[in-house]
């Protein structure tokens, strides 16, 4: 036979066969789903109005967990606007969210717990997103235990293995358990990973985005004290500097702290660290323009004073200290800016007895406060 009669894997038939169908059965899956609802109309998003009626299964779903919530005792995680833990801190209440925001729970909560692909990567002391959006991850024994015991909410709890527990780990990790949190433990290594190797004490939790107090109720609140005292930060870049004056301002007595949105430090986890959890009780609020911040607060009656190293009064003959006071903190490097150096009452230098060319800013805040603090004890 001639040709390729006899090649082995030869054609037999003439030609291929017809092509078996679905029968129609995947017709449906072609077919168009309509239009993208707007975030006003989806009863999943937190812009949604409440005015349209929810779909069927995500009504029972809802209702489902508002059930199953009032039997544990707990708040409802449903995908009602401000229901969900989206942001936390005072400016959304004390544990209450500031609705800014969702929040991916991400790692391994939501692979299983697959130690190898959990959680955010962080560098060191910076956030893991750069986005304001991100979630944190808190690392620490206080400033974890400080962050349950302000409510704030949290969307999970890692535990490095082998981890020796003492009383804060075993109320953390009982009071993480009471509020629903997932507890996922990972290795040393891993845990080292996701915090870019700052010190994390074997503990991380994970949280949404820092929700921040209005300016106008931070100066409202301060006025209703005996003794009002607010400090301002000007450019201050290094959240470790933030979170130290918030840690002083709550030793001393400073009803809040307000720092410019933008070329400054905001509340990050490496902020809260620092803090040792004072940021839970120290409010924090974030202004378009430091100046024209200044300028309100004394037209409310406090008196601006700023720290220079060559500044015209010496700390200790500040007796405006015992009335309201604002005290301004610039950066170590070009300490004060301009407009807001011009737009202080008086500047102020603190005496020191060797030279050194200038003080760490939070330090300088710190010594500050304790000097306004005693003054105010004196008079009292």
């Amino acid at each position: 036979m001639a040709g390729n009669s006899q090649r082995r894997g030869r054609r037999l038939t003439s030609k291929k066969g017809a092509v078996k169908g679905s029968g129609g059965k995947n017709r449906d899956s072609l077919a168009g789903r309509g239009r993208t609802l707007p975030a006003d109309e989806r009863p999943w998003h937190k812009g949604y109005s409440g005015t349209e009626k929810l779909p069927e299964r995500t009504a029972w779903k809802q209702e489902k967990e508002r059930r199953a919530a009032a039997e544990e005792g707990r708040a409802p995680k449903i995908g009602q606007p401000g229901s969900k833990d989206t942001t936390w801190g005072r400016g959304g209440g004390r544990g209450v969210p500031g609705g800014r925001g969702a929040v991916s729970r991400g790692g391994a909560a939501s692979r299983g717990g697959a130690p190898g692909r959990s959680g955010p990567r962080v560098a060191p002391g910076r956030r893991s997103n750069p986005s304001k959006d991100g979630p944190e991850l808190m690392v620490g024994r206080n400033p974890v235990l400080e962050a349950l015991r302000a409510q704030v909410p949290a969307t999970a709890l890692y535990t490095a293995q082998g981890l020796e527990a003492d009383d804060r780990i075993n109320e953390i990790v009982r009071t993480a358990a009471n509020r629903g949190i997932a507890i996922l433990e990972v290795s040393r290594a891993e845990l080292d990973r996701m915090t870019g190797g700052v010190l994390h004490q074997g503990i991380g939790l994970q949280v949404p985005p820092f929700a921040y107090e209005s300016f106008e109720d931070l100066v409202a609140t301060s006025l209703e004290q005996t003794a009002p005292l607010l400090i301002a930060l000007d450019g201050v870049t290094d959240p470790r500097n933030l979170g130290a004056v918030i840690r002083s301002a709550a030793a001393f007595g400073a009803q809040g702290v307000f720092v410019p949105e933008r070329r400054a430090a905001g509340i990050t986890a490496t902020a809260w660290r620092t803090s040792a959890g004072a940021a839970a009780r120290v409010p924090v609020a974030q202004v378009v323009n430091l100046t024209r911040a200044l300028k309100a607060c004394q037209e409310a009656g406090f008196m601006v004073v700023g720290l220079d190293a060559d500044g015209d009064t010496d700390l200790y003959d500040l007796e405006a200290a015992v009335g309201p006071l604002v005290v301004v903190v610039g950066s170590e490097g070009r300490g004060l800016s301009r407009l807001v150096g011009e737009t202080c009452d008086l500047t102020v230098s603190i005496p020191m007895v060797s030279d050194v060319e200038s003080l760490n800013a939070s330090v300088a805040a710190a010594v500050t406060l304790a000097e306004v603090a005693r003054r105010r004890a004196v008079e009292a």
